[in-house]
């Protein structure tokens, strides 16, 4: 299976940017015209894709595979929690912490094809099944992550306008790390070191945000949310402290909890880390945006099950809609649609994946430890 180059520059800048003193060009594109292509414009190239697509079946509903897919997910929950009522006060627990970790991860992973209304096509069942898995189970904010998520789609590693590349903690361009304040600042020097470490706090940083973002004005429902919240904490750490002895019980949430957030963090992570940038006045149509700016990770079924379908991002991105079992033969058309346009399409392994993102995150924290 042949692997493609994407750019070799990770920002994306109109007339290329200059870094170090040499002169970096993005690579034009040389598109290889046939009858079909011949005058179509490139705004009009996502469309005769989404032709291909459309005319492949691939955006039809899959209820049995979702039916089977979120039973096998409540089945290990219920596992999970029945294991640890029977295990009772007892360090075994930890394993039960790291199982329900992955369990958890999964759970993100339903609650993210919901919010995209891959199972449901109507908008009513797909919230109350985002709330259900989002705030009841997961203790995570379903609206408040869906504003969030929509806005990465619509501009994905736009250094002002996707929420995922802020420069909070972390840094993403060279640009940001000149301008890093406060804890971005100092992180920033030796980020790609402490990257994993980070991602232990993700779970929490998640539940943190999700309170947070109560009070603002974009949410449309914060009682309901936060009724849920609520519930969750209550029954997660209730549960905790009733079973087991107070130290016992910190050391499962720091298990669970640490270990959801590498998960997520290995299956978010290497889809956009380390791809171009986009700079404030970049002009790229639908596809080139999205296609340049994702990577997509290699690795059979097992990679599949791992990433809930997320490591085929192009054609995510392309069609958020697509349920997942059909990204795999969507990957192909649009593999082969893009070489006929010559646009770069970026496909890797999941560790090399991995090594792209810190490599990336290590040569864009370069200003800060210049600077020292």
């Amino acid at each position: 299976m042949a692997h493609s180059t994407v750019l070799t520059d990770t920002s994306l800048p109109g007339e290329g940017e200059r870094d170090g003193g040499k002169q970096r060009e993005t690579p034009r594109e040389t598109p290889k015209e046939t009858a079909r292509e011949k005058g179509r414009e490139k705004g009009s190239d996502f469309s005769e894709l989404s032709r291909r697509i459309s005319e492949a079946g691939l955006l039809r509903r899959r209820p049995l595979y979702y039916t089977v897919r979120f039973g096998a997910v409540a089945l290990a929950l219920a596992g999970g929690v029945a294991a640890f009522l029977v295990l009772g006060d007892s360090w075994y627990q930890l394993f039960v912490a790291a199982a329900l970790a992955l369990v958890f991860g999964q759970l993100g992973l339903a609650a993210h094809d919901l919010a995209h209304r891959q199972v449901f096509s109507r908008r009513r069942p797909s919230e109350i099944g985002g709330l259900l898995v989002a705030n009841v189970l997961l203790g995570m904010s379903y609206g408040w992550w869906m504003n969030k998520h929509t806005r990465h789609h619509a501009n994905p590693n736009h250094e002002k306008k996707d929420p995922d590349v802020a420069p909070d903690i972390l840094v993403w361009s060279r640009r940001q790390a000149k301008e890093a304040k406060g804890p971005a600042r100092f992180i920033g020097k030796h980020q790609a070191a402490l990257f994993f470490p980070l991602l232990t706090l993700e779970g929490l940083n998640l539940s943190l945000s999700s309170f947070r973002a109560l009070r603002r004005p974009s949410m449309k429902r914060p009682v309901l949310e936060g009724t849920l919240l609520v519930a969750h904490f209550v029954v997660y750490f209730g549960g905790l402290f009733l079973v087991l002895s107070p130290g016992r019980a910190l050391a499962f949430v720091a298990v669970h909890q640490g270990l959801f957030g590498i998960y997520l963090g290995s299956v978010f992570a290497p889809n956009h880390k380390g791809m171009p940038m986009i700079e404030e006045g970049t002009e790229l149509d639908f596809l080139r945006r999205q296609v340049l700016t994702s990577r997509n990770v290699d690795g059979g079924v097992l990679v599949d099950a791992f990433m809930g379908g997320l490591n085929y991002q192009i054609e995510h991105h392309l069609f958020p809609s697509m349920p997942t079992p059909a990204l795999g033969r969507a990957q192909i058309i649009t593999e082969r649609y893009c070489a006929e346009l010559g646009i770069p399409y970026c496909r890797t392994g999941l560790l090399a994946s991995h090594r792209e993102a810190l490599r990336h995150l290590r040569r864009v924290g370069e200003p800060l430890r210049r600077a020292g």
